[in-house]
């Protein structure tokens, strides 16, 4: 019966994404609707300190991130430097190959450390304009930009700074290049699968006669600025973005050591704020580069973009403060779900799969689906089982490096229900329903899981690591 009600609330959850239901207003009603059948005493406190806690200190952290993604969104498309990077690429690599030129700067940017949310942002305004001039269905810019940011640059190719390659480093023993050779095969095959499916269904569309679509939500406005900047211009705030993403990552630990303290108030006797800078080093990092891209934008286009910057900047924070509700939501839903007795029960049932890799990757994917989150689900089923799959490991001669590969490439995969912040902050900024543009992401998703498959097959077959 606790497995049943867990298994209810993720399916009642991932009905109401689907249906276009808020997800702000139905992730909490979920979550403690599965705590009213489980404890009904406990749903005052889990609300107030679990659900809104863990959804606050999400807020807390990553909110200046989504508002500054935005807002460089918006002003990249407010430039017109969205559609000189179009014009150029279209004369480099042609109007069919549109898909590919998406695909490969969101990997750029994702690969480059800029966070999967912000990829979201800035580039939908080039992909948007891309797509127009090419005539390919708007529906398929979802699984576009997830193909391109959501899987083989978040946690397959060797050395990626995202979280999910970071996070199973600290339980095995390894670095962010653990397993390369294995990484770049399931890096290619995502790579190659997921453009010959984009490629299918953009080829069925145009056999259909359906074009880019008409009376669509969150268009991009059109530019108004006359001549186009120099595509080499254009590229420039992207450029910094990831460069001065990966110095200040550098940086700041180096300026602020471990740990910076402050005193809040020279009045009174307020306790030193203490902030612990390694939690929080990623993120300064993030918001400082997004600045310096903001900065870079506004210099090389200040006449065009002040005509419209106040509605515009309204509009992208409007767009931040949605996205991020939405996200955060699923944080405290996954949090709710992760502590009641059926997720425990799910999780010892993935404890009597034989095979060390299988278990691995079935009960990392299988806690990321629960909890709507690569990264949290990632991060529960290490912190629970990670002793076992080390000890089991090891009992089979397996390698540590291909433990980290496996549990970072499994987080990928079925974390990408309809129900993932992710997905749901990716349809908000496109404009686009689950209804409209989920199945792509889906199918994306099912090629990301198959990849975790073909890298342990590649192991036991080839010996690579």
């Amino acid at each position: 019966m606790a497995f049943l009600i867990v298994l209810a609330a993720l399916c009642f959850l991932m009905f109401a994404a689907y249906r276009g239901y808020s997800v702000i207003l139905f992730a909490p009603i979920a979550a403690l609707g599965a705590v009213l059948l489980t404890d009904p005493s406990l749903v005052a406190p889990m609300f107030t300190g679990l659900f809104m806690d863990r959804m606050v200190g999400f807020l807390k952290l990553y909110f200046p991130v989504f508002m500054l993604g935005a807002v460089f969104g918006k002003l990249i498309e407010l430039s017109g430097f969205s559609k000189a990077i179009v014009a150029a690429t279209i004369g480099l690599v042609g109007r069919s190959r549109a898909i590919l030129s998406i695909v490969l700067v969101c990997a750029l940017l994702t690969y480059g450390g800029v966070s999967l949310f912000v990829v979201v942002f800035a580039v939908y305004p080039f992909a948007a304009e891309l797509f127009r001039q090419s005539d390919i269905p708007k529906r398929l810019i979802p699984g576009t930009i997830a193909l391109g940011a959501f899987t083989f640059t978040m946690d397959s190719l060797p050395g990626t700074p995202q979280i999910q390659n970071i996070i199973p480093t600290s339980f095995f023993g390894t670095n962010t290049w653990a397993a390369p050779w294995l990484g770049t095969i399931g890096a290619v095959f995502i790579l190659i699968a997921g453009l010959g499916y984009l490629d299918w269904r953009r080829r069925k569309a145009a056999a259909a006669g359906e074009g880019y679509g008409g009376n669509l939500v969150n268009e991009p406005a059109p530019f108004e600025g006359g001549k186009l900047a120099h595509p080499l211009i254009a590229l420039l705030p992207l450029v910094l973005v990831g460069a001065c993403n990966k110095l200040f990552t550098d940086l700041i630990p180096r300026f602020y050591g471990e740990t910076q303290s402050f005193l809040p108030s020279v009045v009174g006797s307020a306790k030193p704020v203490v902030q612990e800078v390694s939690k929080v080093a990623a993120i300064w990092a993030v918001e400082g580069a997004l600045l310096v891209g903001i900065l870079c934008v506004l210099a090389f286009a200040w006449r065009v973009v002040t005509a419209h910057l106040a509605a515009g900047s309204q509009a992208a924070v409007g767009g931040a403060l949605l996205a991020s509700m939405n996200t955060a939501s699923e944080y405290g839903f996954g949090a709710v779900i992760a502590a009641l007795p059926g997720f425990k029960l799910v999780a010892d049932a993935l404890h009597t799969i034989p095979n060390p890799l299988i278990n691995e990757a079935v009960t990392v994917t299988a806690l990321a689906g629960i909890t709507g989150s690569a990264s949290g689900g990632m991060s529960i089923a290490l912190g629970a089982m990670a002793e076992t799959f080390v000890a089991n490991a090891h009992a089979a001669g397996i390698p540590m490096e291909v433990l980290h590969r496996v549990a970072a490439m499994a987080s990928g995969g079925m974390d990408t229900l309809p129900h993932n912040g992710a997905v749901i902050t990716l349809l908000a900024v496109t404009g686009l329903t689950h209804r409209q543009a989920y199945k792509d992401i889906f199918a994306i998703t099912v090629i990301k899981t198959l990849a975790v498959l073909v890298v342990i097959a590649a192991y036991y077959l080839l010996g690579v690591v």
